[in-house]
Order: C-alpha cells, then sequence, then structure tokens
C-alpha cells in the first residue's frame, strides 16, 4: 500500500500539469530550436546560415506540432482548458512573468535599440540574429533582411505554429476551424509573403511603393496619408493609384458595410494580424483579462481617446502637404479642414438623433470628443503652418505617434504582456481600428450574440474565456442580446459553453438590444414577448 497521500481537494486529476514523454520530448525540440537563435543572437557564426534558420524555425515548428497532437488528439473532442489556473504560465506564475519579461524586453530591443540584433549600421552588413535571417530574406525581396523581417518571420511562424494548435484544440467548432484558417492565410500571404515580393518592385525606377503589410487600413495603419506614402504611391503608376483608392474606399466604403453586414469581427477575428496573434499565440493567457468595472471604464476611456488622437493626427497629417492659395489648389487646407468638421458633425449628428437613447450617458462622453476633434480642427486652422501643427514641428508630432501608439502601446505592452494581462490588451485598451469599427458595430451592424437563458447553467465559461473581459453570463443569464462595441466576435465564449446557450448571428436590426431592465412576470406578457422573438 502506497504511503503516498493525495491532498488535492479537486475532483480533477490532481496531477494535470504533468507532461508525458511525447511533451516533454515536443519541448526539448522546440528548446533546440530556440538555442539555435540564441547563439546567433550571441554573433555565433554559422557555417550556412541558411540551413541552421531552417533547422532552429523547423525544430520549434515540429516540436509544436507534436506537442498539440498528444494534448489534444489523445482526447475527445470538446473544451480543452484543463488546468489552466494551475499552470505558472497561465496562471501569472513564475514562469508567466519571466516569459512576459523576455518579450517585453525582446520588444523594447527590436523597436528601439535593433543593433543589439545585429542590424548593419551605416551600409554595414547584418551581424548577429538579423544575418541568420539575410538568406531568407535576399530569397524572398532580394535584400539583407531587418529587425522587420526577422520580426515578421517570427510573427509568421507563431501564427501557423500556434494556429494549428488552436484548430487541434477547437477541432469540435467549425468557425474556430475556418476564422482561424482565415487568420493563418492572411498573415501569410498579405502581411509576409505578398509584400516581400512587391519590395522587388520598387527596385524599379517606375514604383516607390508602401507595399508593407497590405491588409492594414486607416486608423490602424495610421501613416497612409503621410506625405513620403501619398508621393510614392501617385508616383507609382496605375498600381499605385489602385492602392491609394481601396485605402479611402476602405475607409467610407468597404469596412462599414462588412462590419454592417457580420460586426467587427470580419476584421478582428478573421483578418487582422494583431488579432491573429492574439487568437493563436496568446489563446493560453485568455482568461486572465480583466473582468473588473474598473477595466471597463479604463478600456471606454482609454481606446476612444487613441481614436479621437488617430483622427487629429492624420488630419493634421494631411495638413500640412497642402497649399493656401485656392486659385493653385482645388483642395486647401482650409477647405479640408470644414470637410472634415463637416463630415464629423453629419456623423455625431446622426448618432445622437437615432442612438442617443441606445448610448445613454455614452452620448455625453461621445460629445466630450466630437468637440475635442473640432476644437482641434479650429486650432489648427488659426496655428498650423507648413512644418507646424499646435505650434510643435509636425515630424515631432507623428514621431511621438509612432512611438508612443504604434511601438510602446501596441508592441512593447500589447504583446508583451500576454502572460499578465491577457491577450487582447492592445486590441481592447489602444487599437483606433477596434474603435472605430466598435462603434459601427454598436451603431449598425446586424451582428450579435443571442443566448438563452433557459438553458444557464451559470458555470461561467463564457465569462472566463473572454478576452475582450465582457462579463457574457450576465447577459446569458438574463436571455440578452449581447451587443457590445468591444466584442471582436471571436465565438470562444458559444464554443465553451457545455449547454449550447450563446450563438453568434446575423438577424436583422429589430429587438437587437434589449432593455437592461430585468424582466418580471407581472410586468409583461412573457409569452407575447416570446411570440415578438
Amino acid at each position: 500500500m502506497s504511503n503516498e497521500l493525495n491532498h488535492s481537494m479537486s475532483l480533477a486529476k490532481p496531477e494535470a500539469n504533468n507532461l508525458s514523454i511525447k511533451q516533454k520530448i515536443a519541448v526539448l525540440l522546440g528548446v533546440i530550436g530556440l538555442f539555435i537563435l540564441t547563439l546567433a543572437l550571441l554573433n555565433t557564426q554559422f557555417p550556412n546560415k541558411g540551413l541552421f534558420l531552417s533547422i532552429s524555425l523547423g525544430l520549434i515548428t515540429v516540436g509544436t506540432i507534436i506537442f498539440a497532437h498528444d494534448a489534444y488528439l489523445t482526447k475527445l473532442e470538446g473544451i480543452k482548458n484543463d488546468g489552466v489556473w494551475f499552470k505558472s504560465m497561465s496562471s501569472r506564475g513564475i514562469l508567466g512573468w519571466v516569459t512576459g519579461i523576455v518579450l517585453t524586453g525582446f520588444y523594447i530591443v527590436l523597436y528601439f535599440y535593433p543593433q543589439f540584433l545585429g542590424q548593419g549600421q551605416n551600409g554595414e552588413a547584418n551581424t548577429g540574429l538579423i544575418s541568420l535571417f539575410d538568406p531568407l530574406s535576399i530569397l524572398l525581396s532580394g535584400n539583407p533582411a531587418s529587425q522587420w523581417f526577422v520580426y515578421g518571420t517570427l510573427y509568421t511562424v507563431a501564427i501557423l505554429i500556434f494556429g494549428y494548435k488552436f484548430m487541434l484544440k477547437y477541432r469540435h467548432n467549425r468557425y474556430q476551424q475556418l476564422r482561424t484558417g482565415s487568420v493563418m492565410f492572411f498573415q501569410l500571404g498579405f502581411a509576409f509573403l505578398i509584400p516581400e515580393f512587391m519590395s522587388r518592385l520598387n527596385e524599379s525606377p517606375d514604383y516607390n511603393l508602401p507595399y508593407y503589410d497590405l491588409k492594414s487600413m486607416w486608423p490602424l495603419n495610421y501613416y497612409l496619408f503621410d506625405g513620403w506614402s501619398i508621393n510614392g504611391l501617385l508616383s507609382s503608376g496605375n498600381l499605385g493609384l489602385m492602392m491609394l483608392l481601396f485605402g479611402i474606399a476602405s475607409i467610407f466604403v468597404i469596412s462599414p458595410f462588412l462590419t454592417y453586414k457580420y460586426g467587427k469581427r470580419w476584421y478582428c477575428s478573421w483578418v487582422c494580424g494583431c488579432g491573429g496573434l492574439a487568437e493563436t499565440a496568446g489563446d493560453s493567457f485568455r482568461h486572465l483579462s480583466s473582468k473588473k468595472l474598473s477595466a471597463w471604464k479604463l478600456e471606454r476611456w482609454l481606446i476612444h481617446t487613441v481614436l479621437v488622437f488617430s483622427v487629429v493626427m492624420t488630419t493634421a497629417m494631411i495638413y500640412t502637404y497642402l497649399g493656401k492659395d485656392p486659385n493653385k489648389f482645388w483642395l486647401t487646407r482650409s477647405t479640408f479642414l470644414l470637410g472634415v468638421g463637416i463630415l464629423l458633425t453629419l456623423v455625431f449628428v446622426i448618432t445622437m438623433v437615432f442612438k442617443r437613447n441606445e448610448l445613454d450617458k455614452d452620448a455625453r462622453y461621445g460629445a466630450i470628443g466630437y468637440f475635442v476633434v473640432i476644437a482641434a480642427l479650429f486650432i489648427m486652422h488659426y496655428t498650423g503652418t507648413s512644418d507646424k501643427i499646435f505650434l510643435i514641428k509636425s515630424s515631432a508630432l507623428r514621431s511621438a505617434y509612432g512611438l508612443y501608439i504604434g511601438s510602446i502601446f501596441s508592441g512593447v505592452i500589447g504583446t508583451g504582456f500576454y502572460p499578465i494581462l491577457g491577450n487582447r490588451v492592445w486590441c481592447r485598451f489602444g487599437c483606433p481600428m477596434a474603435a472605430i469599427l466598435g462603434f459601427q458595430q454598436r451603431m449598425f451592424s446586424k451582428f450579435r450574440i443571442t443566448t438563452n437563458g433557459g438553458q444557464c447553467i451559470s458555470c461561467g465559461n463564457c465569462s472566463t474565456y473572454c478576452e475582450m473581459g465582457i462579463d457574457v453570463r450576465a447577459y446569458a443569464q438574463k436571455g440578452e442580446n449581447i451587443v457590445r462595441s468591444s466584442c471582436v466576435g471571436c465565438g470562444i465564449c458559444a464554443a465553451v459553453c457545455p449547454r449550447g446557450v450563446l450563438k453568434l448571428e446575423n438577424g436583422s436590426m429589430e429587438g437587437r438590444i434589449n432593455p437592461n431592465e430585468i424582466l418580471l412576470g407581472n410586468d409583461v406578457d412573457l409569452m407575447d414577448l416570446v411570440n415578438q422573438k
């Protein structure tokens, strides 16, 4: 008889954290692959860089596949989140903190100190880690690697291998399979391979295209309307003009139409690279997103502040290279600012007239944002010059926006803090694209998540695994439709529900948003209410 005592009070297997033999072998393969990258970082001179890069990425990929197969294919289909709160990596334990610090450190070096990764300075050849990627970069674009190529390669590999792992984990859910395949396709093709191939076009004097990450749109692609970008597009013939027109159409036609039909999920969960990494490599951390009311309040203020900043910065960016003389230019600075003001006023008035009751006190916050932008336009008109906006050099403002929003927020914090704050920090608190799509989703989209309160057993899985911090269970218990600006339509709440309470739908606008009051039996004819629905 064994003398060992089992002190666990859990009904589940207490040794759930233990790795099997196959999983240990898989981890070993992945560690060896990372070790090769580490050696390159330490400036080890490999005899055949292309071969060692292939071995490194191959070992990481094979290790992840073996681990995923043993973790999920040895079990029945269904929800697989066993022991997430008991693993150091996924419960803010020591391993989680170490991983977060390492990731954050990597992003800081990548953005601000690329020379430590081996980026060649002043025309010098690459060394270290970046030089290991030179053969692949030369193969695709004909140019030596940069820190952004290294990042793009690792980013794409992460989405592909963890996307495969994700598809095995949720193989019982067709929706998860399709959307994961979609983000893998867009990342590999539109964000990585096609831009690298298009860079070869710029070797011709006929092209000067700002080609990187073709699926990015304003306001996420905040540099689309910068002077160098516009000049490059207009000087690249029909292809450049087509890309510029597509960028404009995506803002005013394509994006609103798709959001009306399918909600913001068409982009945030099916196309976006930031969302793709969050859903795949960040899946193990989705339960760490804060569900506190204070986090929700911070989210609303912060993300919409970034959106207002993006609108002002983009307007200021275009303003700097427009002319003043109406006899020489059909679009002058004054005309442009007036047009922006009229457009924003129309949006504001229409929203207040038709959606004020639904927005409730949020209407006041929207009014504050509107008047801040209008005030900024007036200040810009009376103080702006060809090189200064708000009495500050325009280049300094653009650099500040790129540094604090594009680099520190989206990269260092947004991804580096996965193991600490959850996998959608950037999407939830800082992404201006998520903010503007969320506004459209809340105002006029047909998308909603319907609930069947009679089937809800209040297990809390839906709220726990909502990466956007939404208390889904509160809606499900009341049988209320979920229509939230922050919801990215990932569908995980429905995938982890053991009772099939939740369903992602694109229905009519009628009855889309339910009242928040709890309905009592003597207040309403319940059968009549059911028949109306």
